[in-house]
């Protein structure tokens, strides 16, 4: 039985999701069935800024945090119980590591075992990665560690604990996230809410796992999150998250670049940037902007038909794609990659199929009350909320 599972009532919990161009929150009620009840929602858009800065992004990040939480802390559902922050790219930096154990006799894998291997495991991790990020001036923490995947005498095992064994392997994944973002965000929480209990999570291991477990036939996919500054692309196998990886250019990439080109506002670049898209632009701006949209195209497709080879290692990449990406950019970003050459090449198993993870995939998956606004991010990220105080597991 889970820490919760035994329990009726029902708890408040607010998530924040913290990404590269808006943060937004969210109020729902955990549940027993795994379905969680959102009552409320609401996004803040991170200041667009002409040229990337790591200070005044994260100034302006922090302001938008802020604004989120005071409008939940003031929302007049009552204090959460629970408070969680999923961090999106650039924010935080992953990794899987493979913890192997071999020995001639048998010998029983126990919770001691288990955590001297860890602990163990999270050293060197330490020694490899947290030391690197000390030594350029940026603090980090770890916020992330789950275990992925345990195998005994070569087979997957799902309740390892108490089994004998003479060949174990064990797959973790650990996550960290920079000191500066996660001190304010404390702040902020403990200003409104009093309390300095807060769990942290990536939003990669809360969309492999919703997609997992929704879509159990598919053990090979790909996940693509195409955020307002960073995509990420993430590899799984047999159910299990291989590798991830990621580059700066999003969405706020195309638009930068037609402000750049035009010589115009953000704004301005926006507004035109959707009529061209919607098919609504004038034919002399269509003209204009057509060269521009189309070379944009190419070097974002670019990017990720290269970080597609990177990712591969010689073995097959998925057809099968889940992208996470707001609305309005769905279909720009679903053209590049349907009409995109890398799938002629014998590392792909077949042509894309494209499945965007919004409002109506998930519909059946959380429960919404009175006009809670059906926001994509929030949503997968109570499912696995829900489930992970439910279950008390890893994943």
């Amino acid at each position: 039985m889970g820490l919760f599972s035994s329990s009726k009532r029902e708890e408040l919990v607010a998530v924040f999701n913290v990404g590269s161009s808006s943060i937004s929150g969210a109020l729902f009620f955990m549940q027993a069935s795994g379905i969680p009840r959102i009552i409320f929602s609401t996004r803040q858009p991170i200041a667009f800024l002409d040229k990337i800065n790591v200070k005044s992004f994260l100034s302006e990040t922090v302001k938008a945090f802020n604004k989120v939480a005071s409008q939940i802390a003031t929302s007049s559902f009552g204090a959460p119980e629970k408070i969680f922050c999923v961090f999106s790219s650039p924010w935080y930096v992953s990794q899987n590591r493979v913890i192997k154990m071999e020995k001639n006799t048998s010998f029983v894998f126990n919770t001691k075992l288990a955590d001297f291997l860890i602990e163990k495991e999270i050293k060197l991790f330490e020694e490899e990665y947290l030391t690197k990020y000390k030594n350029s001036g940026n603090k980090v923490r770890a916020i992330e560690l789950k275990n992925t995947k345990t195998v005994l005498n070569g087979y997957e095992v799902l309740n390892p604990r108490n089994q004998k064994t003479k060949n174990l392997e064990m797959t973790l994944f650990i996550s960290i996230c920079g000191e500066d973002i996660l001190s304010k965000v404390e702040e902020i929480i403990f200003k409104h809410f009093h309390t300095r209990e807060i769990k942290s999570s990536s939003f990669l291991m809360a969309s492999f796992t919703v997609v997992r477990d929704m879509y159990v036939k598919q053990d090979n996919f790909l996940l693509v999150d195409i955020g307002g500054e960073v995509t990420d692309i993430s590899m799984i196998k047999k159910n299990s998250l291989c590798e991830s990886i990621s580059y700066p250019i999003g969405r706020n990439f195309i638009i930068r670049n037609i402000a750049s080109k035009l010589n115009c506002s953000l704004d301005e670049a926006k507004s035109v940037f959707f009529l061209y898209k919607d098919g609504h632009a004038e034919k002399n701006i269509k003209q204009k902007i057509e060269p521009i949209i189309n070379t944009l195209k190419t070097e974002w497709l670019t990017k990720f038909q290269s970080s597609l080879s990177n990712l591969s290692n010689d073995i097959s990449i998925p057809a099968t794609i889940f992208i996470t990406i707001e609305k309005e950019y769905a279909d720009f970003f679903a053209e590049i990659i349907k009409t995109e050459q890398f799938n002629q090449y014998t590392l792909t198993e077949s042509k894309f199929q494209i499945i965007f993870l919004n409002a109506e995939i998930l519909h059946n998956v959380a429960i919404f009350e009175n006009n809670t606004i059906r926001d994509t991010f929030l949503i997968i990220d109570a499912i696995y909320i829900n489930r992970f105080l439910n279950k008390n597991s890893n994943v």
